[in-house]
């Protein structure tokens, strides 16, 4: 694995990251994602689960619903200025890699990462799954999203802004992501919905080996 090449997409990121942190945090969330994310309160609710480790917080929407929902809510993201957000409104969260986090095994009992794998390069993906499943407790619902379509293609992205530079993103096809995330643990639910464009979102709960 080329370590300069995963510092170099990182730092990207943060750069990124660091400057639309003040548009993310005002933009509304798709209503299909405030939906699966509903449902999936619901969920840890039905089993009497009161943690959650968010990798990929942002500014923190998703974090504010859950700790609302009375969750002790724990949030990590790569950019300082997305952690920043997070503190403001009161949230518990720290600046990490998903490939390194500073948490010791099974200290949540719920995960949740939304659009934040796809940044992660295919050679790195099982590392990854294996440091979240690491942190979470023995059979613990994991909530997957990610942005996918039939191809699958690595490559680096500039949308237009004024930002920062090129994202990477690692879209994957179904198939691809159902088979990572079975070698981690058991895919109990799967769905798909069809974005604007050319891209669907692909949605997963993967329960953690007992």
């Amino acid at each position: 694995m080329d370590d300069s090449a995963r510092v170099q997409r990182e730092t990207d990121l943060v750069s990124y990251y660091n400057n639309e942190v003040r548009d993310r945090a005002v933009r509304d969330l798709p209503a299909s994602r405030v939906e699966r994310r509903t449902a999936y309160l619901a969920q840890l609710a039905n089993e009497d689960l009161h943690s959650v480790l968010e990798i990929g917080s942002g500014p923190g929407r998703d974090g504010e619903a859950f700790a609302a929902a009375g969750l002790a809510y724990t949030g990590v993201d790569l950019a300082p200025e997305s952690v920043d957000a997070c503190h403001a409104l009161g949230l518990d969260a720290q600046v990490a890699s998903v490939l390194d986090l500073p948490f010791d095994d099974a200290s949540f009992q719920a995960g949740w990462t939304m659009s934040t794998l796809l940044h992660v390069a295919d050679e790195d993906l099982d590392s990854a799954l294996a440091e979240i499943v690491r942190v979470l407790r023995p059979a613990a619902p994991l909530a997957v999203g990610l942005w996918g379509d039939q191809v699958g293609a690595e490559s680096l992205w500039r949308d237009g802004t004024d930002f920062g530079p090129p994202r990477f993103f690692s879209i994957r096809t179904d198939a691809m992501v159902r088979d990572a995330l079975q070698r981690h643990g058991t895919v109990e639910h799967w769905l798909t919905w069809q974005g604007t464009g050319p891209m669907h979102y692909q949605w997963a709960v993967l329960r953690t080996p007992a």
